[in-house]
């Protein structure tokens, strides 16, 4: 957590994020978020803090896990700051390990940033979008239904960004707007397009729709050691508020 960080932003910046990429199922319970998606993205199938430092113990652990054993799905814990210390040591004795340590970055948007001519923002993903994120991604042919029951949740205003080139897909990422916040969400640039600044151009593209939408600031979460994505985002101005680290079950 960056210093000067207070766990109101934290859970300020969780709430938007979790409407940004939403679950199918949502529950509250004893100051936890129990989000259950089918098993598609850790993200959206994880038991968050959404209070600072709720309530933590073995029965609580076993109440939070009870909805994804019973759907077949590994509890999967996302530890925020939000999370009280005894988690990580009661999950260790449990065996669970830690994976992802990935960071919250936040940047504050401007009227500099200009959208691409070959970037295309939709307001709902079409087929051709939806295929080169399945195949690109990769999901999953059972998690695809899954995947766009989420797109479709995603509350407007939202961009499906698409970049092309001779009509073939070179980038694709997604903008969710709510108040002065956009998330950015997915990210993904095609193996033969990689290096070429792609990346750059369609997260601009977010920026500049997303200022004219009202927003003043994004977010995005990325995988710590994601070492092709952060130079670009400390380019742009992004900066960690705060990280976190899954703990997934012994397998």
């Amino acid at each position: 957590m960056s210093p000067g960080t207070d766990k109101t932003t934290i859970v300020r910046l969780e709430k938007l994020a979790f409407r940004g990429w939403p679950a199918l199922e949502s529950r509250d319970f004893a100051g936890w978020r129990q989000r259950v998606s089918g098993g598609y993205t850790k993200r959206a199938n994880s038991i968050n803090a959404l209070t600072p430092d709720p309530d933590f113990g073995p029965e609580i652990l076993a109440a939070l896990e009870a909805p994804y054993l019973e759907r077949g799905l590994p509890p999967v814990w996302r530890l925020t700051p939000l999370a009280p210390p005894a988690a990580v040591g009661l999950l260790a004795t449990r065996g669970y390990r830690p994976i992802e340590r990935s960071l919250l970055q936040v940047c504050p948007l401007h009227d500099g940033f200009a959208a691409d001519p070959e970037v295309t923002l939709l307001p709902a993903p079409t087929p051709a979008w939806i295929d080169a994120f399945c195949h690109h991604s990769p999901v999953a042919p059972r998690h695809r239904e899954t995947m766009q029951r989420m797109l479709a949740a995603i509350a407007a205003p939202v961009a499906f960004a698409l970049g092309e080139q001779a009509g073939r897909p070179m980038a694709l990422a997604i903008g969710a707007v709510e108040g002065d916040h956009m998330g950015l969400f997915d990210v993904l640039v095609m193996p033969e397009a990689r290096r070429r600044g792609w990346a750059r151009r369609i997260t601009e593209s977010l920026y500049a729709w997303a200022w004219a939408q009202g927003a003043r600031f994004a977010y995005l979460q990325v995988v710590a050691t994601n070492a092709a994505a952060l130079p670009l985002y400390a380019a742009q101005g992004f900066r960690t508020v705060y990280d976190y680290e899954y703990r997934v079950p012994p397998t």
